[in-house]
């Protein structure tokens, strides 16, 4: 695998929104009505002309796919693409052969130009295999095997996020007490007001890179996790199984102390993006009682346990503390779950009883 495979870095241009003017003749009202209207139409037309165009690209690549996914009948075709379980097999399928990842590989190409398309819901489609790009690539590093095809799909990402954070940092205000609030007052002196906060760097600021080296490489795929999240709440069950998968397969130990082949340097940089997808993965599925959320439940508490085992062995304190948060908030969610189960409030006790 060539370190400094160049690829040119995405923009996603943005178009401006159109000012309203007031007006009084009825006539103008008509036609600023029309503009809008049409401007409107042409949008939803070159939306839909970009997936015709990126579905016809995939159907050469992906010949038995199902009638289905290439109507574009639907209000939103690319989404139902998003949620297309065969289709999505066939995919990840040829995104785990051998010779994937490689400068000529077709569907990482597709991929990359899907992505680059810069219509939403399209880019969902790309973000539903993140996981399996990543996994497959860190997994294949150490083997010296030629992945330019993931790094562009990867770089792609990262670009995307470069451009639309513009150089600043993501942050969090940390809640303090010396500070008032909604539901108290602060007895000790408030300092200087905004300059006071108690802000956490959730993600840094990022630089524009080109390249994809060793030193970069856990930064950039890191990025693309943390975009995989700011969209997670849209993503099928399947790709969240397979992402709690690779997260065992990284952490290279299972919940027994015993070590398993696949193991990958976890730098925080890396680790953070995957301990809040996880986060996600556990409280996410509390909230809907299906089979497929039962089993992203599990999936991610069995990656938790083997990221915990991990961090134990590193003598990792920061992640032996986020690690161990999440296993027993997977535990929370479980009983919470059972007990549900058990004592369903729908249904009507019965008692022999008769209260007046």
């Amino acid at each position: 695998m060539s370190d400094d495979t160049t690829i040119s870095e995405a923009t996603i241009t943005t178009t401006s929104e159109h000012p309203t003017f007031a007006t009084t003749d009825p006539s103008a009202e008509e036609a600023i009505t029309t503009t809008t209207t049409t401007a409107s139409e042409t949008l939803s037309a070159d939306s839909l002309s970009k997936y015709q165009s990126s579905i016809q690209s995939l159907s050469s690549i992906i010949p038995s796919i199902p009638s289905s996914s290439l109507s574009s009948s639907s209000s939103n075709p690319a989404l139902s693409l998003l949620h297309h379980r065969q289709t999505a097999s066939q995919i990840s399928s040829l995104l785990r052969q051998p010779d994937s990842g490689a400068g000529d590989n077709n569907l990482c190409r597709w991929l990359y130009d899907t992505f680059q398309s810069g219509d939403p819901s399209l880019q969902l489609v790309v973000l539903r295999f993140i996981p399996i790009i990543s996994g497959v690539y860190l997994s294949r590093v150490p083997l010296r095997k030629p992945l330019a095809g993931f790094e562009a799909v990867l770089l792609a990402l990262y670009a995307h996020e470069t451009t639309s954070r513009a150089g600043q940092p993501i942050t969090v205000n940390v809640p303090d007490l010396s500070h008032p609030s909604l539901y108290h007052e602060s007895i000790a002196p408030t300092k200087n007001n905004a300059t006071a906060l108690n802000l956490a760097v959730i993600s840094p600021s990022l630089e524009p890179h080109g390249t994809v080296r060793s030193t970069r490489r856990a930064r950039i795929v890191g990025v693309a996790l943390e975009l995989y999240y700011s969209r997670i709440y849209q993503m099928p069950s399947g790709s969240k199984i397979e992402f709690c998968e690779f997260c065992r397969v990284w952490a290279g130990q299972d919940g027994d102390n015993k070590k398993e082949e696949g193991r990958i340097p976890l730098p925080w940089e890396l680790l953070q993006p995957m301990l809040r997808i996880l986060g996600h993965c556990l409280m996410g599925s509390s909230c809907r009682r299906k089979e497929d959320s039962r089993e992203v439940l599990e999936a991610a508490i069995g990656a938790c346990k083997c990221l915990h085992t991990r961090s134990m062995h590193d003598i990792n304190a920061k992640a032996i503390l986020a690690t161990g948060s999440l296993l027993r908030l997977g535990k929370m969610v479980l009983e919470a779950n059972d007990d549900h189960a058990l004592n369903d409030p729908t249904e009507i006790s019965m008692s022999n009883v008769i209260s007046i």
